[in-house]
């Protein structure tokens, strides 16, 4: 119990040092809820085998997401915010060969700390802010190429990072983040609530990030980023994968001009696992969008590909990409699936090219469309005969994504995506996977 309460300790012993002499006049509490309904259906996600015995065909649930929220603003520069989260699935198709519900007809009814931090601006009066405790990085570091979800095990129940982080305000348009995260792989830190002891990473996770946020010109950003990540050792399936130290190098960069943007992202790694074996990899994307706002419906398209290298079966070492904090659905809902059989995690983004084009479309004021068409190949051959073929194809993948919102409280999405796979897969069967969903928010 005493790990559970680290966080909240360090906050507190932060706010005692920080504490000004005359708190503000006025304090207030903010507070709101959120409630959103999902349903979700996929078909030959795993082995794109509709005959396969080692996976189930058809997955078709329900995910219903709670949370409620308070934010105490104790003086003007102070404040605490705390949330709470439950989302129990609801299968509406279970059975033994099912990954995801593993015969059950309810599963992850836990009530969690979804967030908790402690808020100090402009410490002691220099222009650095300091954020100590759960937090979420939702877009805030690009688009999520290597920095958004902490706890890629449980989905998009939560993504958060227990975290210390520092940003140091340069000025008005630079400013530099200093990050400590501690993310084991299931809650050490704050209680839970009906705790089922849910698996929210691969193994205990630490890393220290460096973190530039630099516009030397009005239409140009740049993104500098050092990160060295700790990942614990662990064993899964009989097959033991020792701790591994990882450095990665990199910068995302922005440029727009009239209606013209582009965008990019390079980064590097290299490291080592306990006993020797060297790790490297290299990843990164480059798009193009042109917009046509004064068009009907005003589009928007969007043009480009990601590269994320494999391992290389011949050498002694690991090439594989390692997609550090980025196991989300950024390529796509339904393929994630597939990179559990390929390397035994979900959405571990690795050994990949993706080749996309995106078209966007303002339906109207509160209804957009976007169209997108996906063409995945593989850097290295698949790892296992029974479910990978011998080609390098992985295969193509149409989008379809409505989005709408009805106003300040009340959005929603209807979600398609359909993969016919290549050469890669040995399953030849295409998989589907239709999601729609309704959000509501208060206040």
């Amino acid at each position: 119990m005493g790990r559970r309460v680290v966080l909240v300790l360090a906050a507190v012993s932060v706010l005692a040092t920080a504490w000004p002499v005359r708190a503000a006049e006025n304090k207030k509490f903010d507070y709101g809820a959120s409630l959103r309904l999902r349903e979700e259906y996929f078909e030959n996600i795993w082995d794109f085998n509709a005959k396969s015995a080692t996976f189930q065909s058809v997955e078709n649930y329900f995910r219903l997401k709670a949370s409620l929220w308070g934010k105490w603003n104790f003086t003007e520069n102070i404040s605490l915010f705390a949330k709470l989260t439950t989302e129990p699935d609801i299968y509406m198709t279970t059975g033994p060969n099912s990954p995801l519900s593993k015969g059950k007809n309810v599963n992850d009814n836990e009530g969690i700390f979804d967030n908790l931090y402690l808020d100090i601006k402009n410490v002691f009066g220099l222009p650095v802010d300091l954020r100590v405790g759960r937090q979420d990085f939702l877009f805030t570091y690009g688009e999520g190429f290597i920095i958004l979800d902490g706890t890629p095990y449980d989905g998009s129940r939560t993504t958060y990072f227990n975290a210390a982080r520092l940003t140091w305000k340069i000025n008005e348009k630079n400013s530099l983040d200093l990050i400590y995260i501690s993310d084991p792989d299931r809650d050490i830190y704050l209680p839970v609530i009906n705790d089922l002891g849910r698996q929210l990473n691969t193994s205990d996770e630490r890393a220290y990030v460096i973190y530039g946020k630099l516009k030397p010109l009005d239409n140009f950003s740049l993104e500098p980023y050092y990160i060295y990540k700790i990942e614990g050792s662990y064993t899964k399936n009989t097959i033991y994968t020792p701790t591994l130290g990882l450095h990665t190098f990199g910068a995302r960069a922005v440029a727009s001009w009239d209606t013209w943007k582009i965008r990019g992202e390079l980064a590097g790694q290299n490291g080592e696992y306990t006993g020797g074996r060297d790790r490297e990899g290299l990843g990164g994307y480059a798009y193009l969008t042109k917009s046509f706002p004064q068009a009907l419906f005003k589009p928007s398209l969007d043009v480009g590909f990601a590269y994320l290298s494999g391992d290389d079966p011949t050498t002694a070492k690991n090439e594989g990409w390692d997609p550090i904090f980025s196991r989300w659905p950024w390529i796509s809902e339904l393929y994630l699936f597939a990179y559990a059989v390929e390397g035994g995690e979900p959405a571990y983004w690795t050994n990949t090219q993706v080749y996309r084009a995106n078209l966007s479309l303002a339906l109207t004021q509160k209804v957009k469309l976007d169209l997108a068409y996906n063409y995945l190949r593989a850097n290295e051959n698949g790892p296992n005969p029974v479910f990978f073929g011998t080609g390098k194809e992985r295969g193509h993948m149409p989008q379809c994504i409505l989005n709408w919102k009805l106003n300040k409280n009340i959005d929603g999405h209807i979600w398609v995506e359909y993969f016919v796979p290549g050469s890669y897969h040995a399953g030849t069967d295409p998989s589907l996977m239709l999601r729609w969903q309704c959000q509501l928010r208060w206040p």
